[in-house]
């Protein structure tokens, strides 16, 4: 086989299964493109090569023999540094746990591996998943495949630069306020936030109990389905874990949208946040490639996206200043000026806004609830720009708020972000879809119709 780096998920896994691929030489072919690409990328913050030719090793024995551990039997994965692999340092891509080894593995790890996984090495993040693109942190900043001198978006960095890169298929984020959905948007590939609770938070580094999720990353919408179903499930040791019967999310992945009703939110990027030209066509015809196809689009509206940002704003910085307060007061210096500054906002809340803001995130819920009576799917945008270069603070913080992923944060709604376009300059556009809580199987039919329709998944950035 050529090009072992762009085979997806399930291509590996069948491949494997039927002993025409060595988990071996897959492990061995994308090292060898780490060593070569990662210099420019900076994704990796370690890269656990000897422990995973090992894994890959007794992966291969095991298929040998006849055995298969599961679905991701000898397929590599790469996990974002705030979540704990038990061996390898959990940094969260900051100086104030730079020499912390983690001593557990998070169960959304313990999962994938499970089902057969190999681990390659912790990711580049944004500090404790809140900073921006920072050089002023031990280990340099991700970077977009696409065009190196841009961002890849955030804070699951490393995650999404890689699996858009090549160097790994697939890899575990994290998602508050867009940290999944924002690196699939920047980078072309596919990020999914799941239902709040779907996944277990066990073993992650926190920043906002309300907010926090735990999602798949990959190249296709089937890989993202099958991550999905091998990391979600009830953990009764996560407070936040939904007591929920995992759903088969792969089954109506080619039945089109005939018939389907899909909500566009236009007012997002039309009034709200006015989106770039390019990523008002781009979704437009998103919406007009879905009607074509028999889907029933019709326009709806939702509270408006400053609502939705200030609310989980209070509570985002609320929670993660009770995380880190101790720290901030000893060490401050130890922080990353991007971090530093977003994480002391949540000094100035005070604990009436705490509650306001949660009283109103309760109407906000409700207001979405309302919407899915009516429709089956919400189509809204996801970023309203494409990366901007990753050395213009001024543009990367105009740019980084100007987003519609915070509003399914705030009420815990699956959501999705992939591909729409390129942009002009080569640099991907995006668009998002959300579901109904635990309807991530609907999310993955409309988003494959899409995928299909676009070809969005055999689009590949011009790197190595």
């Amino acid at each position: 086989m050529t090009d072992l780096h762009w085979l997806p998920v399930a291509k590996m896994a069948e491949a494997i299964a039927a002993k025409e691929l060595s988990p071996v030489e897959l492990v061995q072919a994308l090292l060898a493109r780490v060593e070569k690409l990662d210099p420019r990328l900076n994704a990796f913050i370690k890269v656990d090569g000897d422990q995973a030719l090992a894994a890959a090793q007794a992966a291969e024995t095991e298929i040998m023999a006849g055995r298969s551990r599961g679905p991701l039997h000898g397929v590599p994965v790469g996990i974002k540094d705030i979540i704990d692999v038990a061996g390898l340092p959990t940094t969260c891509h900051s100086k104030v746990l730079e020499d912390n080894m983690a001593t557990d593995t998070a169960v959304c790890v313990s999962k994938l591996r499970g089902a057969g996984a190999i681990v390659m090495g912790k990711l580049s993040t944004h500090e404790f998943a809140i900073g921006g693109p920072s050089f002023d942190l031990p280990w340099p900043p991700a970077r977009n495949p696409w065009n190196p001198d841009h961002h890849p978006g955030g804070s699951s960095s490393g995650s999404g630069s890689g699996v858009a890169a090549g160097l790994f298929p697939m890899a575990l984020g994290t998602d508050t306020g867009g940290s999944v959905r924002n690196p699939a948007s920047c980078c072309g590939i596919v990020g999914l936030k799941p239902t709040y609770g779907l996944v277990s938070r066990r073993g992650v580094f926190p920043l906002s109990f309300t907010l926090d999720h735990v999602g798949p990353m990959t190249r296709t919408v089937t890989d993202n389905a099958l991550m999905l179903e091998t990391i979600a499930g009830h953990d009764p040791l996560d407070p936040g874990s939904a007591p929920s019967t995992p759903g088969h999310y792969a089954s109506a992945l080619e039945r089109g949208v005939k018939g389907l009703r899909i909500g566009f939110v236009r007012h997002f990027h039309e009034i709200d946040t006015p989106a770039a030209p390019e990523v008002t066509a781009a979704l437009q015809h998103v919406a007009r490639t879905l009607q074509m196809a028999g889907a029933d689009v019709r326009d709806v509206v939702l509270p408006t996206l400053g609502e939705f940002g200030a609310v989980n704003r209070v509570i985002l910085q609320s929670e993660a200043w009770s995380i880190h307060s101790k720290w901030l007061r000893e060490r401050p210096g130890d922080y990353g000026r991007y971090g530093r500054l977003r994480l002391m906002a949540g000094a100035f809340m005070s604990s009436g806004d705490y509650v306001l803001a949660q009283r109103r995130r309760r109407e906000m819920i409700a207001a979405v609830e309302e919407a899915f009576r009516d429709v089956d799917i919400l189509l809204c945008a996801s970023s309203m720009d494409p990366a901007c270069r990753i050395d213009d603070t001024p543009e990367v913080e105009r740019t980084y708020p100007r987003q519609a992923r915070t509003p399914f944060n705030t009420t815990g709604h699956p959501a999705l972000a992939m591909m729409s376009g390129l942009s002009s300059g080569g640099l991907p556009l995006s668009v998002q879809f959300v579901g109904r809580y635990f309807d991530e199987a609907t999310i993955f039919q409309v988003a494959r119709a899409w995928e299909s329709a676009s070809g969005s998944d055999k689009k590949h950035p011009p790197i190595g």
